[in-house]
């Protein structure tokens, strides 16, 4: 039986606890190679990672059995436990547990993918998208 041809894609957006700025140098190749993977696990596609201290960016494309919230738990809970359990297992890491998930068209990747990858850069010349830096500011906490 075939599969069913889709193409789904999301950008989603999270922050550190409190946006604390808890991604450091030392632990951000790891921690962006285990999102990654994550999203391999589950069957989606991991098109662009990145970030700044406080909050991390994920472009994927995602596969038709998987849900955006357990995508977003799934990629949360494992890469917590990978820095408080065998990174930092001295140091203290927590996500919010609020998330921004958008849906964008195949057209609109190449330019999502850029702003993903260029975190640092947009945050240092102060040229962020309101919207989807902004997620977290009247969201409450709920459960990863």
């Amino acid at each position: 039986m075939r599969e069913p041809y889709t193409q789904l894609y999301v950008h989603l957006v999270w922050a550190t606890w409190d946006r604390l700025p808890l991604i450091t140098s030392a632990i951000e190749p790891r921690l962006y190679a285990a999102i990654a993977e994550k999203c391999r696990e589950l069957k989606c596609l991991p098109i662009a990672i990145g970030g700044i201290e406080e909050h991390v960016h994920v472009l994927t494309r995602f596969h038709t059995t998987v849900a955006i919230a357990t995508l977003a738990k799934e990629i949360k809970g494992s890469t917590s436990h990978l820095i408080t359990h065998v990174m930092k297992p001295d140091g203290e890491f927590k996500w919010q547990g609020a998330y921004g998930a958008f849906t964008i068209r195949k057209s609109e990747v190449a330019s999502v993918k850029a702003y993903v990858e260029n975190q640092k850069k947009h945050h240092a010349e102060n040229r962020i998208e309101a919207e989807l830096e902004n997620v977290f500011e009247d969201a409450t906490d709920v459960g990863d």
